[in-house]
């Protein structure tokens, strides 16, 4: 059986993580980084979250990619190496690699650690295919290790599900989508296999992201306990409550922490005194409707495109071939 090659292009740097935190709570509206709320804790509770009622995103995606794989098939490349940003347990790739005739599998994610356990059983599944894992923050941007020694002449199928596109702003992700038009690379072929949420009614977008349970506000108020760890703050999470709002001109849902009452945040060096009911900026969630997002995808260079969408055009799958 062929093993998984590992590369972690990035290592923790704890004075990067400080300065980008601080910053961002020093801004007039406060505000961090979504990657933040994915501690080990928070990644849990955002597991939990996709078994919500309230929060179908994860489940519609699967039906669709489940539903259409054979048409899929007819559309993207066969034996192309599959890159799959945002990896995570790799169980969304792993269940296309063999339907849709993969011909190599690149996980990428912030820590190839994490990603070990996932390729080692997934490689016992597909004991031919040739694997890796590369921990990287592609956040910014996305650029590959010459050591994967990428083959220029395979097609290229970049994977990114699960609507996390709608983290960047408008501006954001067409910078980050031409990133990913690069990586496509020369081959014939190759493209961007990409979920995103549609829009839908305010009132239900803002129960997906606030839900009965309170699973969700758990989730963003651990990211003050995150960021505790991180800078050395003390954060009370009692001091604050989960809000989530639909921000009409902006087509997206925002989720903020908001101050129960005036609270002072001390960490080395420095401190903020936040009034009550001022808030802390911690995700967006844009919301597309399909025009719009093709539109987006042709802005980032990529040509034709084909949509997939659920039979009540709650989700949709593009595939964009560079």
């Amino acid at each position: 059986m062929t093993a998984p090659q590992f590369i972690q292009l990035e290592q923790h740097n704890s004075a990067a993580v400080v300065q980008e935190l601080l910053q961002g709570l020093s801004a007039s509206q406060a505000f961090t980084s979504p990657k933040y709320l994915y501690d080990a804790l928070g990644s849990r509770l955002f597991e939990a979250i996709t078994e919500l009622p309230e929060y179908d995103l994860t489940r519609t995606e699967a039906q669709l990619m489940q539903l259409h794989s054979a048409d899929m098939a007819q559309h993207l490349p066969h034996g192309a190496c599959w890159i799959d940003l945002g990896a995570g347990n790799c169980e969304k790739a792993g269940r296309l690699l063999g339907p849709l005739s993969a011909g190599r599998y690149v996980a990428v994610d912030i820590s190839v650690d994490f990603l070990r356990h996932a390729l080692d059983g997934l490689q016992r599944l597909h004991p031919g295919l040739p694997m890796a894992g590369v921990g990287t923050d592609f956040s910014g941007g996305l650029q590959l290790p010459d050591e994967l020694g990428l083959d220029p002449t395979q097609p290229r199928v970049l994977f990114y599900p699960g609507s996390s596109i709608g983290n960047f702003t408008p501006t954001q992700a067409v910078d980050f989508l031409r990133s990913l038009h690069l990586v496509c690379g020369t081959a014939a072929h190759s493209g961007l296999l990409i979920g995103v949420d549609l829009l839908k009614d305010a009132a239900e977008l803002e129960a997906a992201y606030d839900d009965a349970l309170g699973v969700t506000a758990a989730f963003d108020l651990n990211l003050l306990l995150h960021i505790n760890r991180l800078v050395g703050s003390n954060f009370g999470v009692r001091d604050w409550r989960h809000v989530s709002r639909f921000n009409a001109n902006q087509s997206r849902v925002e989720m903020h922490l908001q101050a129960r009452h005036a609270v002072h945040v001390q960490w080395p060096g420095g401190e903020r005194l936040f009034a009550a009911d001022e808030t802390i900026h911690t995700e967006n969630a844009c919301k597309w409707t399909v025009s719009g997002f093709d539109a987006l995808l042709r802005d980032a260079g990529f040509s034709a495109s084909r949509v997939w969408t659920d039979p009540a055009a709650r989700f949709a799958v593009f595939w964009a071939q560079a």
